[in-house]
């Protein structure tokens, strides 16, 4: 045990260093008085309308989850999902290196439900990949709109028209409990990217912006993708580092760019300091593990992740 928390408190440090390293590496890119200048200038009225665009993506999103959820039998609420949901984005922030806020999820399901660990991860990781896929279709249509990325367009239509029914038979054949409701679950994806890249328009136009959209929209999306590995804290950094280059590529205004990825990742910490709310004020929720259910839980959870690893 003491190795474990040896190792939880080195990977706090590790992503408060990488986060660190990647913030200063921006700033010697881009003069940090510059993007200053932007939010002295900003209107904070699109500001809060992106804030408001980022919660309702997040509501879709608990309830594209919930889906999942009833899928393998666990009967929730949407009440009580969106609560968990929330309480899980806090702890993604407040905790980078520990269990964080999937974990806990699938700690207090399975204590609650008494259903194995295995089949709630599966179920937040193919809720995952419903947004991973919604990425990819929102980003084969910007294609269509960027002159410089030079591919013909029927090569990215092509890949979205043969691989979405690829993907749904070998989840139907492999994973049918998770499958089920697979129209409905995607739309609901499609429904949290709009409403996201909503917000960076709306973070755009707080600039007066009134160049094209599509290349800082398309841009963000490849950033989402970046963001999913794990180094920094809550993707802070990682999206940053990819914006900045995006820009050489794209032709976009690279203070423009990271002005984006901070704000957007400012309003998603405003967002998850809701689950705060519940931390402090529900005992159904704020209820620590005893040391028997956290070694238990542990077990479980390192199988869980291997398993889930080799899908990949």
């Amino acid at each position: 045990m003491a190795k474990k928390k040896l190792w939880s408190i080195v990977k706090v440090l590790l992503k408060i260093g990488v986060t660190l390293a990647l913030i200063y590496y921006i700033f010697q890119k881009i003069p940090f008085q510059d993007v200053k200048k932007l939010y002295l200038t900003s209107n904070l009225s699109f500001l809060f309308l992106a804030l408001l665009a980022f919660f309702f993506s997040q509501v879709i999103s608990s309830w594209r989850l919930l889906s999942f959820l009833n899928a393998i039998g666990l009967d929730l609420k949407f009440w009580f999902n969106l609560r968990l949901y929330l309480l899980g984005m806090f702890y993604n922030v407040a905790l980078p290196g520990g269990i964080g806020g999937d974990g806990y999820k699938v700690y207090l399901l399975r204590r609650k439900f008494k259903i194995p660990t295995k089949r709630i991860f599966l179920a937040l990781f193919f809720d995952r990949l419903s947004g991973l896929w919604a990425v990819g279709f929102i980003s084969v249509i910007l294609i269509l709109f960027i002159p410089k990325i030079n591919i013909p367009a029927t090569w990215p239509l092509a890949a979205l028209l043969l691989g979405t029914p690829v993907y749904y038979l070998a989840l139907r054949k492999f994973f049918p409990d998770y499958s089920r409701n697979f129209i409905i679950n995607h739309l609901k994806a499609g429904l949290v990217q709009s409403l996201q890249l909503i917000a960076v328009i709306l973070i755009l136009l707080s600039q007066r912006f009134t160049g094209k959209f599509s290349p800082y929209l398309f841009s963000f999306l490849l950033s989402s993708i970046a963001a999913l590995i794990n180094i920094g804290i809550g993707g802070l950094g990682v999206r940053d580092v990819f914006m900045a280059h995006a820009s050489d590529i794209f032709d976009i205004n690279q203070n423009l760019a990271v002005f984006i990825t901070f704000t957007f990742w400012l309003i998603s910490v405003v967002v998850s300091l809701a689950g705060v709310w519940f931390v402090y004020r529900s005992k159904e929720f704020a209820s620590a593990p005893t040391e028997e259910e956290a070694k238990a839980f542990e077990k479980e959870a390192d199988a869980a992740i291997e398993e889930k690893q080799n899908l990949r």
